[in-house]
């Protein structure tokens, strides 16, 4: 092992552009394939500190100090017989080989990507080739609209700051819009002052940068789901280079070790966010280092991992390639092995019986308890599209046979499950209202012992004679009737709904448009909990009080993914509906996160402003009704093949009792 990481750091003397090996990779495929793969420029390279690492007695463990007094002034120390450290290439490439770096010495963990390519005056420095292929340093000019004092941002606990502080984005004003400043330049404007830098390069967006909150909680990071809008914002407006970062960022940053009370929350897993930290070296204020910091939900409220993130990176991932044409990042080993973790741990087998992914409450876009433990309609929409987009990406090789095999079966089954067994609409309510209950048998009709009585009276005079939708959740003995706006329009998106479905829950939203979109898009749900329901469900939650947050709240954020499933279904009049009603109020009252009361009415209670993926969320759709195409870096188009096998289960008998394999006899000997 050790042989194999030192050919690689002298045969070649890859740049910061080109990246820095990723170690862990060393271990999933062997070090001699990775050595000959980085030697054929195959694998490119990024680096994070991993406890594995750490804890591997093979590798060299060595500490190193340095100065940056200026670009070319790069001295290091010899330790323990080691030979000196000649360019930061070199040094970039031992980053990940032992604990001892920055990472433990902040914060006691390992999952820190660290690099000090960054200089304490605030320059850019990039790494080039030169003509005779070795690496130079030069420096670029300040990144405008970041300053010492605009980076020191409260965290979370309301501790000082390390050094610098977080190295975010830059505080913006509340200045009013000019009379020849349009909201999309305005919201660009937002949009870009929340960008945050690595190294020099821009990796991401914060949730948001509001100048009046003085405790930012976890608002100042860098969240997966609420970057995706940004990202498709950058990819439309042709700026692909901060989504290609974020996606490799993100990457290096995927879990691969312990990280919340000593359990593991399973390989493969996205975090749910992480800072851009700018921390001193050694208490030397003249040298400094930039560190992400991830947090997988041991640090959020709740405490519960995300389940959305891997699946939202890989429908971006999807995305970047079919908007920029690069497909080169798709192709990359280290993603597609981090794809492929994403697909096992989601894939992988467990106790439930259900196509559906089992998830927690807390764990997507809804992260409060709001009782959509189980299998909520949003988690299987978004893994439905991400099981398809990861299809199309994954490099066509033997050892993904497997793994392709089961993603096909997977993907077979869940569309049936959803489209049988989640819609509901006049005929199937009339359906369900006459069930027989305690059915015992294959060929039962009532299959997840639902009792009659759980219709609630709203649903009976609510639901319209046109139009459907499919439900929140179903467990047995148990549907929960609310409407969800984001699991059914990415049902749309992704054709986990179909074609007649999909009209039909556009249908529907136009038919009760007073109470999902009203005075502002759109609903999170409908309708609210309200009174001991409640207090019972929630908990009691001062935050998701009825018709406010997660209950019953309107989001603006959600007026992007319901253009594109408006785009798909070639009726963008209800989007462009939408998107006037939003304009009249978004700008004026400073682009919040969500609104309350059952219309919309009031800016939330508790809602931040200059809310970054309100921002991008209505860019996104003014863009894409602006050039329709476009939409089409995230549609997912039906299948055929799975529509001809969905086709054949449904024409069969449902009643059929299942075929039952004979048993082998076995005989002691």
């Amino acid at each position: 092992m050790l042989f194999h990481v030192n050919v690689l750091i002298k045969s070649r003397n890859y740049s910061k552009a080109e990246g820095i090996i990723n170690f862990r990779y060393l271990l999933t495929m062997g070090a001699s394939e990775a050595a000959l793969q980085l030697l054929s420029g195959k694998l490119s390279c990024q680096v994070r500190t991993s406890s594995i690492l750490a804890n591997s007695n093979s590798l060299l463990c060595y500490e190193r100090r340095f100065k940056a007094r200026n670009c070319g002034d790069w001295r290091y120390k010899q330790i323990k017989g080691l030979k000196k450290l000649q360019d930061c290439s070199s040094l970039h490439a031992f980053r990940g080989l032992h604990s001892v770096f920055r990472g433990e010495k902040i914060h006691n963990r390992s999952n820190l990507s660290i690099c000090n390519c960054q200089q304490p005056e605030r320059v850019s420095k990039t790494i080039i080739k030169g003509g005779n292929g070795k690496s130079m340093h030069t420096v670029s000019p300040k990144i405008p609209n970041l300053t010492p004092d605009e980076q020191n941002m409260k965290q979370e606990n309301g501790a000082r700051p390390f050094s610098e502080g977080f190295k975010t984005a830059s505080p913006v004003n509340s200045r009013p819009r000019t009379n020849t400043e349009s909201i999309e330049d305005e919201a660009w404007h937002f949009l870009r002052a929340a960008m945050v830098y690595y190294c020099g390069s821009p990796v991401g967006t914060i949730a948001a940068n509001d100048p009046s909150e003085a405790t930012m909680l976890n608002y100042d990071q860098v969240f997966i789901r609420d970057f995706i809008p940004s990202g498709i914002a950058f990819l439309l407006k042709g700026e692909y280079d901060i989504v290609r970062n974020f996606i490799l960022h993100t990457l290096q940053l995927q879990s691969w070790e312990k990280t919340m009370d000593c359990y593991s929350p399973g390989q493969g897993l996205m975090p749910a966010s992480f800072k851009v930290r700018t921390v001193p070296l050694d208490n030397d204020e003249s040298a400094t280092e930039d560190v992400l910091d991830p947090d997988f939900g041991e640090a959020a409220i709740g405490r519960v991992a995300p389940v959305d993130s891997g699946l939202w990176w890989i429908i971006l991932l999807r995305a970047y390639g079919k908007c920029s044409g690069d497909l080169s990042l798709q192709e990359r080993v280290d993603v597609q092995t981090g794809m492929k973790m994403i697909l096992r741990l989601c894939l992988a087998d467990g106790f439930d019986m259900f196509p559906t992914l089992l998830v927690t409450d807390g764990s997507c876009m809804i992260d409060r308890r709001m009782g959509i433990h189980g299998h909520p309609l949003e988690i299987q929409a978004l893994y439905y599209s991400a099981l398809l987009g990861a299809r199309e990406m994954l490099a066509p090789e033997e050892a993904s046979t497997d793994l392709v095999r089961a993603l096909n079966n997977r993907l077979l089954a869940l569309s049936f499950h959803i489209r049988e067994y989640y819609w509901i609409d006049v005929k199937k309510l009339n359906e369900i209202y006459r069930y027989k209950t305690e059915e015992y048998s294959y060929d039962a009709i009532n299959k997840f012992n639902i009792y009659p009585d759980q219709i609630p009276p709203w649903l009976v005079e609510w639901m319209p004679s046109e139009g459907g939708y499919l439900i929140g959740n179903l467990q047995p003995a148990h549907m929960d009737f609310r409407f969800f706006s984001l699991g059914n329009v990415w049902s749309i998106v992704s054709s986990l709904a179909n074609i007649d479905q999909s009209h039909a829950i556009l249908d529907l939203i136009e038919a009760k448009w007073e109470d999902l979109v009203a005075d502002m898009p759109l609903k999170i749900c409908y309708p609210a909990l309200e009174g001991q329901e409640w207090r019972i469900i929630t908990g009691g939650d001062p935050k998701n009080t009825p018709w406010s947050y997660h209950n019953g709240g309107s989001w603006p954020t959600l007026l992007w993914q319901l253009t594109v499933a408006c785009i798909k279904m070639k009726r963008p009049e209800i989007a462009e509906k939408a998107i006037k009603i939003a304009e009249r109020r978004l700008s004026r009252d400073r682009w919040p996160e969500y609104y309350d009361t059952r219309r919309g009415g009031f800016i939330g209670k508790q809602a931040r402003l200059f809310q970054t993926w309100t921002i991008a969320g209505y860019l996104v759709a003014k863009l894409l009704i602006a050039n329709p195409e476009a939409a089409k870096m995230v549609i997912n188009v039906e299948d055929t093949e799975l529509l001809s096998a969905f086709s054949s289960i449904l024409s069969s008998n449902p009643r059929r009792k299942r075929s039952r394999k004979r048993v082998k006899q076995s005989f002691i000997i």
